[in-house]
């Protein structure tokens, strides 16, 4: 039976009051992580957190964390929640959709004086996007161990600024130490970004797992010089070594298709000047499958071709592997809630595996985790163009309060047969 209904027009007048912090011209939204933008949209969220009566707390990687009391302090609580950055580009809906759909569900619980086992908390996850530093997830990572936080802290945007220095200017570095705030479970709602739901007509995505990402950064280096009186046997041009490699690239993961895939997607080029052969050229490489036998032979078969694709051009190459995700596989009692919660909510569903990665996957490492997918737009995302319905959120955020639900009366039950802790 369904306990509680979340307010739809709620949850939509704060994705769209939310949107206008970074606005862009074209209808998405131009938030960076730990710019005063973020900061903005992270004293709207505190603001509305402490308006129920939450406690909201922040650790030395920025991650905020607004909880509400259940019954047993004693008890770690049960988290839900995203991110409020976004790409540069980015949309509505990514990320921002986990956390206020995680707040409706407090802000629900809180109008119908609902009292839980365990206390209720949404987490605001500091740059999950890695648009600004590289690699994504780092905060999330952080808390699971993956990595240390000096090395987080030290990350560097295209400008110099250090990650660390960029979150004490806009005030939300925390005294607790970020991966000191046990969790007894955590559950994250997101858009699909990719088209399955929306091509089956199916409301919810029941995730099962993440699969493997690997990014590299590569620095080709050939000769700047004059491209009037260079002759085209005489040139080292960085940009055409990057050319061949991302046609390479693309070689990569149609040899592994269907679930390969592989990306060049940011570039810069230099001195990127009209009469110069460009000396030097800046690249990303992302590499995702779901086996990690796969992901190895990407890996190889990508080393071999930055070789192939420099080495006749003279060109010098400098490349370094900087995010190394494994496939993820989620709790399976954490996902049969989200199954249960689907079914009880009358919403159609169908398992899926993420294709994009999460903070949750990095959760996973050190509490049940689980997702929950709704469909977006012709599966568009990392795109001003992201669009999720009203109702489409509203089921969302409707399986998340109900899956949170589920799984508070099941931790009541394994702490009252002295299996909990």
């Amino acid at each position: 039976m369904r306990n509680l209904t979340i307010d739809a027009e709620r949850l939509w007048g704060n994705l769209m009051e939310t949107a206008a912090i970074g606005a862009t011209p074209k209808g998405g939204i131009c938030r960076l992580t730990l710019t005063d933008l973020d900061r903005m949209v992270r004293d709207w969220f505190r603001a509305q957190a402490e308006a129920l009566g939450c406690t909201v707390t922040v650790d030395d990687m920025g991650v905020m964390f607004a909880s509400r009391p259940g019954q047993r302090a004693d008890v770690p609580p049960i988290a839900m929640g995203s991110h409020l950055d976004t790409q540069p580009t980015g949309g509505k809906f990514d990320g921002a959709l986990g956390v206020l759909a995680a707040l409706e569900a407090l802000q629900t619980l809180h109008a119908a004086g609902y009292e839980t086992f365990a206390p209720i908390e949404v987490v605001n996850w500091t740059n999950e996007e890695g648009a600004r530093f590289a690699p994504a997830c780092v905060a999330s990572g952080v808390f699971a161990g993956v990595y240390e936080r000096d090395w987080a802290a030290a990350r560097q945007d295209r400008s110099g600024t250090a990650f660390g220095a960029a979150l004490e200017a806009i005030g939300y570095r925390g005294a607790e130490r970020c991966g000191a705030h046990p969790l007894s479970a955590f559950f994250e709602l997101h858009i699909e970004q990719g088209p399955l739901l929306e091509a089956e007509g199916r409301e919810i995505g029941i995730v099962t797992g993440v699969q493997g990402v690997r990014w590299f950064e590569a620095t080709l280096t050939g000769q700047d010089a004059h491209t009037g009186a260079t002759p085209m046997h005489l040139r080292k041009n960085a940009l055409l070594g990057a050319a061949h490699l991302i046609e390479r690239v693309e070689g990569i993961a149609r040899a592994h298709a269907p679930l390969a895939v592989a990306t060049v997607g940011s570039m810069e080029v230099r001195p990127n000047s009209p009469n110069v052969v460009p000396g030097e050229v800046f690249l990303t490489v992302d590499l995702r499958h779901p086996d990690m036998a796969v992901l190895d032979t990407m890996e190889g078969e990508l080393t071999a071709a930055i070789s192939e694709a420099c080495a006749p051009l003279g060109l010098a190459v400098a490349s370094a592997k900087i995010w190394d995700q494994p496939p993820v596989h989620f709790d399976e009692a954490c996902v049969a809630a989200v199954r249960q919660a689907a079914a009880t909510s009358g919403l159609s569903a169908r398992e899926i595996v993420s294709g994009a990665s999460h903070d949750a996957a990095y959760v996973s490492r050190v509490a049940p985790t689980a997702m929950i997918f709704v469909p977006c737009r012709d599966g568009i995302s990392h795109n001003e163009a992201e669009y999720s319905s009203k109702e489409q959120c509203a089921a969302g955020a409707q399986v998340l309060l109900q899956a949170v639900l589920d799984y508070d009366r099941q931790l009541a039950d394994r702490y009252a047969a002295g299996k909990g802790g």
